[in-house]
């Protein structure tokens, strides 16, 4: 727990995004569990593999303290250390932890069903307005593409238990889709989006996909 309130130290300062989470309601450990699921995929993607077995195992190590099992970020913690454990070699090791993660995958979009979505920030008044307006529409549209979102995981984390590259591009498109403000979409598109996985290489010029 020692090695939870030091690492909450060095997170929170100076960050206005940290008091803005609290404000919300987050707990420490949502916001934490995010930045070191972040830190870890922005790790892999640079080439760090040591940063991001580190930030992967943390973030891990806290969802198993504080989150539920039901929870999706869950699924998405054991998920990021069976990648890790596959990128090391230690393949009978992710297989049982992607074969775990699947399972609690599967119970996912049933989350869906009680999202809370928030107000989202709006640059304007009119945009204010429209999103009053048509609340219900928003809302239908937003969780029918979250539903996407979490569909495409679940053959991102299939692929990945049989070692193949995600058919879809997920942590990529996190900074895009990530919401400004900090409801259950947020933690939700969180689990979804911050599963680290290979990607399918796309062919150069002149040559076919395979060849």
């Amino acid at each position: 727990m020692n090695m939870f309130a030091r690492r909450t130290s060095e997170s929170k300062a100076g960050s206005s995004e940290w008091r803005a989470a609290l404000a919300a309601g987050w707990r420490r450990s949502d916001i934490l569990w995010e930045r070191w699921q972040e830190r870890g995929n922005a790790a892999w993607a640079s080439g760090d593999v040591s940063l991001a077995r580190r930030q992967f195992l943390l973030a891990w190590y806290l969802a198993s303290f504080f989150f539920h099992r039901g929870d999706p970020r869950m699924a998405t913690s054991i998920a990021n250390v069976g990648f890790i454990a596959r990128e090391a070699g230690q393949f009978g090791r992710a297989s049982r932890h992607y074969a775990l993660a699947r399972r609690l995958w599967a119970d996912v979009p049933g989350v869906l069903d009680g999202l809370e979505f928030r107000p989202r920030v709006r640059s304007s008044l009119f945009h204010m307005r429209m999103e009053t307006r048509h609340r219900k529409t928003y809302e239908a549209s937003m969780r029918a593409r979250i539903a996407n979102f979490v569909t495409e995981a679940g053959q991102a984390l299939e692929a990945a238990e049989a070692g193949a590259p995600s058919p879809h591009r997920l942590y990529e498109r996190w900074r895009g889709e990530r919401p400004a403000v900090f409801d259950d979409s947020r933690k939700l598109l969180g689990a979804v989006l911050l599963i680290c996985a290979r990607q399918q290489e796309s062919p150069g010029p002149g040559r076919k996909p395979g060849g």
